[in-house]
């Protein structure tokens, strides 16, 4: 259960949300490869290869060396892309692509930690041309995402700048800790991967969510709090959303009182009425 609201004479705290299979149902990365191919990126062959790379992902069976080599697949895939032609294509894709597949649960736990003064911040191993507009369409505060180098051509080079992942994250939000004046022990951090181990075990509040066999086994060894999220839902049907049973009742509430407040306003007019017709 999560603190209603922070203690702000404390120092500050925050969120760290692993993106792909935590906050959302698929890769990041690989869900644009068709809008990569309509782009003129990618042709059919790379397409398939990310179709397959993608079922991988979402079985559970990548682990890290398979990580690396989709890492050096896809930095080798990327060289020579226009840097702005990218943003272009996901800026105009990020609902239809995105927005679909956004755990309910996730964007619930997002609310709920803006709600007690928690920073939110994702960290992601994706690309951050593809995490930030997926940071902003969740109202994360901040983004950690894997940089590859551009050209003076504006263009990929094909070398990784900074690269999100296992022990860097950690990092990273270490770091952010010192900028940003978090206290770590009060944080929570979020995750599907036995490669996030080192970024659950900088916070004090680590959870497994979707976890594969390691990250289960470990979160079980550890007494780690285990989440489920499987309710994939478009952040707009989440606004549209009948209110909530309590919200429902409170209304009810409501209108019975306004109800008989107006039976009693009547009622009194009545009687004021017939007292002045008897006089």
């Amino acid at each position: 259960m999560l603190d209603l609201v922070e203690n702000h004479s404390l120092p500050r705290t925050a969120a760290f949300f692993d993106l792909d299979k935590t906050v959302i149902a698929k890769s990041s990365t690989l869900t644009f490869s068709k809008s990569f191919y309509q782009g003129g990126l990618i042709n059919r062959r790379a397409v398939l290869r990310t179709a397959y790379a993608q079922f991988v992902f979402l079985a559970g069976g990548a682990d890290h060396d398979q990580m690396e080599r989709m890492r050096e697949y896809l930095s080798a895939l990327c060289r020579g892309w226009n840097v702005e032609q990218v943003k272009e294509i996901v800026a105009e894709t990020l609902h239809d692509l995105i927005d679909p597949i956004i755990y309910d649960e996730a964007a619930s736990l997002i609310e709920e930690h803006h709600t007690a003064g928690r920073d939110v911040v994702i960290v992601s191993t994706s690309g951050a041309e593809v995490v930030e507009p997926i940071g902003e369409l969740l109202g994360a505060d901040r983004v950690v995402a894997t940089r590859m180098v551009v050209g003076d051509d504006g263009c990929f080079t094909g070398e990784v700048e900074y690269y999100a992942y296992g022990p860097t994250k950690a990092t990273a939000i270490k770091e952010l800790a010192e900028s940003e004046g978090y206290d770590l022990d009060r944080c929570h951090a979020y995750s599907d991967s036995a490669t996030d181990l080192p970024m659950l075990e900088s916070v004090g509040h680590p959870h497994a969510v979707n976890p594969d066999r390691t990250l289960r086994r470990e979160a079980l060894a550890r007494g780690w709090p285990i989440l489920d999220f499987h309710r994939p839902v478009r952040l707009k049907e989440r606004r549209q959303a009948p209110a909530r049973p309590a919200l429902v009742a409170a209304a009810a509430v409501g209108a019975a009182a306004a109800t008989a407040g107006l039976v009693w306003f009547v009622s009194r007019r009545r009687i004021t009425r017939a007292r002045f017709t008897l006089v």
